[in-house]
């Protein structure tokens, strides 16, 4: 019988994030293609998709091409269970993201080797320098015409505020690139460019010295790859593992992904350096995964996966102890016990029914309305794992509905949606106006999709001048009454009834702050487990 230790051990559990088009749901798919997790890999063509990617799984990402929502997998790799959490490219789902990162212990960020550092990468990094998650660079897409390597490497350093420390290196670049030398194993690997299956690697050598150099690569490539390696030895840090896990220095691997080359030598690099799941802070102590009780919590509600059944699923990272299939465990926020009847593992849109679970494992469990997100289910104790953040919107439309006999339909449906966190939710008089907030366009888009397929609404949206959603806490009542009285149209309470103030400008926004020295004004939802 296995003991907490040993399965913390086994397991990593990492996101993997980019801006859009710099290849990551390719990376994913080649990284399970290299786990067996799938046999061939669907190639993702702009946004025409005959073989849709393992991991866009939802109707309209299939139409459109791009992943609008975080997908779960996870498979087995050289004796180590890795949990991989694909999220969306799309800037418009950034939320999603941020949230998904809250359930990680590391990150793979992915960077096109011609556009460089782009600023989606810039945000996500941001939030992952919030946390000190670890991060590993990807350089994508080396079989193209892309910038030097070493210019990339300053700007990494230079725009994601990062010490980097380069562990393979590619043998040229473009038309003539051959393949990847993994400086961290002092290997070399080339690969036939396959798109869909693996190849066997047909040359491995143990030093830059061996004559077998020149003969594969050329004596030009080979004098080149020798006087890299040199510089990088003498311009960067050596690789330090412990910093690493501090998020103080990332480590950088170069490839293609979509033509196999230097997967390999990220993922065998990867399961060595990422860490095991690791401490997470809740609001009343510091949480080790090797208690011996159960803790988790959820971080992605996800309503329809399987459009046949009208499920709904709570995606919950296990974080101490040992989850147990028909086992009670303690929901905080309610102060209830339920019982999990069918709790499941993901590989994409397919799910297995599981028996146990242990910590940094990612979880389905089949909810009845429930859960929200960042609710903590335990063995008894109460606390609340703190960091899923609601950050202010860029965005803001009212739903006017388009079919009054629809109406609890839409209720419905915009309740769902808004809980499972593809946008935020701000009601106004006594529930009769609803505003749903975004990070982009395309939200709405999917909004007005969803509840049209999945639960025969239909909606139009009027837009709203509204320049930030602030979060208003108050210690004086008397203040915040004469706040009402003089604001009270601006003034909305989300999800969870808090009260949020609609300011339409910036001016107005740090007049009010000014006028009501009293009253505490939020910029994200944080506060709230604070």
């Amino acid at each position: 019988m296995s003991t907490i230790a040993e399965e913390i051990g086994k397991r990593r559990t990492f996101a993997i994030i980019s801006h859009p088009d710099a290849g990551k749901t390719t990376l994913t798919e080649k990284l399970l293609l290299f786990g067996g997790a799938i046999q061939t890999a669907g190639a993702v063509k702009s946004n025409k998709i005959k073989n849709t990617a393992a991991s866009d799984f939802m109707e309209i990402e299939k139409q459109r091409g791009i992943s609008v929502a975080t997908s779960v997998m996870n498979f087995k790799y050289r004796d180590v269970l890795i949990n991989l959490l694909d999220t969306p490219g799309h800037k418009d789902f950034a939320e999603d993201t941020y949230r998904t990162l809250t359930a990680v212990d590391s990150v793979i960020l992915v960077v096109d080797c011609v556009k460089g550092v782009e600023e989606q990468t810039e945000k996500l990094m941001e939030v992952c320098r919030m946390r000190d998650t670890p991060v590993i660079v990807f350089i994508n897409k080396m079989d193209r015409e892309g910038q030097n390597q070493f210019d990339l490497l300053d700007e990494l350093e230079a725009k994601l505020n990062i010490r980097v420390r380069p562990l393979s290196w590619p043998i040229s670049i473009g038309a003539t690139f051959k393949g990847v030398y993994n400086i961290f194993d002092g290997s070399l690997n080339l690969f036939s460019a396959n798109k869909t299956k693996i190849e066997e690697d047909i040359l491995s050598i143990k030093s830059l010295n061996d004559p077998m150099l020149e003969e594969i690569v050329g004596k030009k490539d080979a004098e080149q790859l020798r006087q890299d390696i040199e510089l990088i030895e003498g311009v960067y840090d050596p690789f330090d593992n412990v910093r690493f896990r501090e998020g103080h220095i990332a480590p950088v691997f170069f490839g293609s992904a979509i033509n196999n080359f230097g997967v390999r030598e990220l993922l065998d690099t990867f399961i060595r350096l990422a860490p095991a799941p690791r401490s997470r802070e809740a609001d009343t102590r510091i949480v080790s995964p090797d208690e011996a009780k159960f803790s988790g919590f959820v971080f992605k509600i996800h309503a329809n996966i399987d459009p046949r059944h009208r499920d709904r699923i709570a995606f919950l990272r296990v974080c101490s102890g040992k989850f147990e299939r028909n086992k009670f465990f303690h929901h905080v926020r309610l102060n209830k016990d339920y019982k999990f009847s069918s709790p499941a593992t993901f590989m994409a849109q397919e799910k297995n029914i599981i028996e146990e679970a242990w910590p940094g494992d990612v979880i389905g469990l089949y909810d009845t309305g429930n859960f929200k997100i960042g609710d903590t289910l335990t063995e008894g104790e109460s606390f609340q794992f703190r960091g899923i953040p609601s950050f202010s919107p860029e965005i803001f439309k009212e739903v006017i509905n388009a079919d009054p006999l629809k109406s609890k339909q839409l209720d419905k449906g915009v309740k769902q949606l808004t809980e499972e966190g593809v946008a935020q939710l701000f009601i106004q008089h006594n529930g009769n106006r609803k505003i749903i907030g975004t990070v982009g366009e395309l939200q709405f888009e999917v909004i007005q999709y969803r509840l049209k397929h999945e639960y025969g609404a239909s909606c139009n949206f009027q837009h709203l001048n509204v320049y930030k959603a602030c979060w208003v806490t108050y210690d004086d009542k008397e203040e915040f009454e004469k706040f009402s009285r003089f604001r009270g149209h601006q003034l909305a309470v989300d999800k969870d009834g808090n009260y949020v103030f609609l300011a339409e400008t910036s001016w107005m926004l740090n007049t009010i702050i000014q006028d009501f020295p009293k009253l505490q004004f939020h910029f994200n939802s944080e506060f709230k487990t604070a």
